[in-house]
């Protein structure tokens, strides 16, 4: 090995490990965490200016921060969420050649018992029920706007994961339902271009679906809910799948990628 390769190496291992450093703080910490500054962290850790910069790199490409140059540079932390997750779990199935109706399929068995789960909540008559109900009310508000009422349609399936108590569940479901919204986005975009959008009463069929699912979970009929919300998902996805090929997983386009970091506005 060169000298010059061995000088590359060393600098990539000291890299990684002031990148592992970094990284374990911005996961531990609060959402108001800020990196030090290149200055700041070439006297921590007693290391270069090209170590440090390549470490921001690895970051920057795990997602964790943003890089800003020229004279307002700087580093800005990005603690990970499902719409962080979401991308890459988009680029993984889509690098594997998942299709759609895969996707869908997935969804369709897990994304009910997030349902279920809502149901069984104690406190769903406070937390969970009003949530729910407000936004099938504004839904039932955009029946004639395809596009905005497709956003909000889907942030009620946001709303049910994100009020499940189990927090592996709220997360990997959050993911796949943060990666189909965006793939649905596209579509319904798409087919108010085309005139194709599904009508009045296609719209107001799934707010009335949408009201029998949030009467159940505030009746605590679990198994009620968890077989309404596959139904609804069977029919819905069906809508969208017949008018388009069952294609691959798409994550990576421009408008795939800006509808999944946009995210799901509901939290939890």
């Amino acid at each position: 090995m060169t000298t010059a390769r061995r000088s590359r190496v060393h600098q990539h291992r000291i890299a990684e490990t002031v990148a592992g450093e970094l990284r374990g703080r911005i996961l531990a910490s609060g959402y108001d965490y800020a990196l030090p500054t290149q200055d700041q962290l070439v006297k921590e850790f007693g290391v270069s200016y090209p170590s440090v910069r390549e470490a921001l790199r690895i970051l920057e490409t795990e997602g964790l921060v943003t890089v800003r140059r020229g004279n307002v540079g700087g580093a800005e932390v990005h603690r990970p969420d499902q719409s962080s997750a979401a991308y890459h779990l988009g680029l993984a199935l889509q690098g594997d050649r998942v299709s759609l109706g895969d996707l869908a399929a997935g969804l369709r068995m897990l994304e009910p018992l997030c349902a279920a789960e809502c149901a069984r909540r104690e406190d769903r008559a406070e937390a969970v029920v009003p949530v729910l109900r407000a936004n099938v009310e504004e839904c039932a508000a955009l029946v004639d706007d395809g596009v905005a009422f497709t956003q909000t349609a889907r942030e009620f399936h946001d709303l049910l994961v994100a009020f499940t108590p189990n927090a592996t569940v709220r997360n990997v479901v959050g993911s796949l339902v943060a990666l189909w919204s965006a793939q649905e986005e596209t579509w319904a975009e798409a087919l108010t271009r085309r005139g194709e959008y599904p009508t009045r009463d296609e719209a107001m069929t799934a707010v009335r679906t949408h009201r029998r699912i949030v009467d159940d979970i505030a009746a605590g009929r679990a198994g009620e809910a968890e077989r309404i919300a596959c139904a609804h998902l069977t029919a819905t996805q069906s809508l969208l799948l017949e008018r388009f090929d069952d294609g691959i997983v798409n994550a990576a386009s421009p408008a795939a990628r800006h509808a999944i970091q946009s995210g799901p506005r509901a939290r939890h």
